[in-house]
């Protein structure tokens, strides 16, 4: 997705090695990357006054999405095409790639009725009109590097989001310039700001007019002595472009702890500080940009992170992407971010002998959305809470005294007020009564792997039992 919306200038730049080893031994070279967008601009201006729709020039795909497609041939630049339902009937196909006079052609050849033969996009709807009941409309892809095609395109990267991206294996090192610290990357950027170069251009201005007033002078008196040695120098003065603007800031830091520079301290300061350099700089490519949102893109953000903070961070991309046209993508394998979000967040990526695909979470053996279930489900995390609501449901459902029919026992010791008595129960109710009375130190803790034992015949006894009864059909485990 970096590569798409930044075209190579972002943190991703494609090599012709990223081409698919498969598609290659194939003698395939192309890399294709396709996006759909929704929420589409009402209108597009082509040419500073003439307006039409993506609807109307056919260039939306059967879902009413527009779906960007770019082909990268072994690398660099890609060929973009736009996927529509789109008119294929001869006599009105690829109206979106001819000229003025191509059109006028068919409006004359045909006996079009157009109010105006000088406005492409009105010429095209008369056409489509003309044709309405034999469009012949088909799923194609459309070349937009020509005519008016090229200049719908032109105009849409202008309603695109600002996509940011913050990777999880960055290196981090000092050699990092955002490492070195973030204040000297705004630094850049402030210079480069059109307005502040040119009060820094009118400056140097200033000051080159006043060193050749000094450079003359002193010329001027050297020539009173010795004309042949004056006449031989010239002042050396550098252009305001020449200009090392950066130079003059280089001190700036972000430092704490008795003046302890950022790349001096730990890797998970450093990426806590740079994580919120880059959501600051992407909130301000947004709004300077004047574009219609902003994707924020952050892979694991738990790494070298306290749980505590991880909560937080969490806490703050939720709330960030609550505002209007903020979108914000996640991946993690930490159950502590997944439990902080809600189902609807949610998607896992599996692969099995189909291929690999992105699952909607939806209820798997419990009958309502468990967030342990999710963790349990896509890290094996086996924990106290999820063994508890299984246990719970197998109450709620009355399958408590049916499900421990037939299961091994073991010698449970119970004290209440000094008396003790021994009893024989099964691993299920023996991790139970650990986890809410652990006050009887005379048992032998249940172990991690008798916690996912015990999770896991629940698992199966539900969903046997779901199944036979047609409760519910709960997802199986391999999804």
């Amino acid at each position: 997705m970096d590569i798409f919306f930044n075209d190579g200038n972002g943190v991703i730049k494609i090599e012709k090695t990223d081409l698919n080893i498969q598609a290659a031994k194939n003698g395939d070279s192309e890399t294709i990357i396709t996006v759909c967008f929704s929420e589409l601009p009402e209108s597009i201006i082509i040419d500073s006054t003439v307006q039409t729709t993506l609807a109307s020039e056919y260039m939306l795909n059967p879902d009413g999405f527009l779906e960007v497609i770019k082909k990268y041939k072994n690398g660099g630049k890609p060929s973009v095409f736009i996927r529509a339902k789109h008119p294929t009937n001869v006599d009105c196909q690829d109206l979106l790639l001819k000229k003025n006079t191509e059109l006028k052609r068919i409006i004359a050849g045909k006996s079009i009725e157009c109010e105006n033969q000088s406005v492409n996009a009105i010429m095209r709807k008369s056409i489509w009109e003309h044709f309405a009941d034999d469009l012949n409309l088909k799923d194609i892809e459309i070349d937009v590097s020509k005519e008016d095609a090229k200049k719908i395109w032109d105009k849409l990267p202008f309603y695109m989001p600002v996509y940011s991206l913050f990777q999880s294996d960055r290196k981090n090192s000092d050699g990092d310039n955002e490492v070195q610290d973030p204040l000297k990357e705004a630094v850049k950027q402030i210079i480069n700001d059109e307005e502040l170069q040119k009060t820094l251009t009118s400056v140097a201005e200033v000051v080159e007019t006043k060193l050749k007033e000094v450079s003359s002078r002193t010329l001027e008196k050297l020539r009173e002595m010795d004309p042949a040695i004056a006449n031989s120098l010239n002042p050396v003065i550098p252009t305001a472009d020449k200009l090392k603007w950066v130079d003059v800031f280089k001190a700036v830091s972000i430092s704490g702890d008795e003046d302890i520079p950022i790349n001096k301290r730990g890797s998970g300061v450093k990426r806590l500080v740079l994580l919120n350099f880059f959501r600051a700089e992407a909130e301000r490519r947004a709004t300077e940009g004047n574009n219609t949102g902003i994707i924020y893109a952050i892979e694991e953000p738990e790494t070298s992170q306290h749980f505590n903070n991880q909560r937080v961070l969490i806490r703050a991309l939720r709330e960030l992407s609550q505002a209007i046209n903020t979108q914000i993508i996640l991946t993690t394998h930490s159950p502590v971010i997944v439990k902080e979000l809600d189902f609807k967040n949610l998607r896992l990526i599996y692969e099995d002998r189909d291929g690999k695909r992105v699952l909607s979470v939806e209820p798997a053996v419990l009958q309502y959305p468990s967030l342990n279930e999710v963790n349990y489900v896509a890290y094996g995390e086996a924990t106290e809470e999820y063994h508890n609501e299984l246990y719970g449901f197998l109450e709620f459902q009355q399958w408590l005294n049916d499900y421990k029919i037939g299961r091994p026992q073991r010698p449970y010791v119970h004290v209440k007020n000094g008396n003790t008595r021994i009893r024989n129960i099964d691993l299920t109710e023996y991790v139970r009564h650990q986890i809410h009375h652990p006050e009887n130190h005379s048992n032998i803790h249940f172990t991690q792997n008798e916690l996912k034992q015990s999770i896991e015949d629940m698992r199966s006894y539900i969903r046997n039992r779901a199944e036979v009864e047609g409760i519910w059909d709960p997802i199986p485990d391999n999804e």
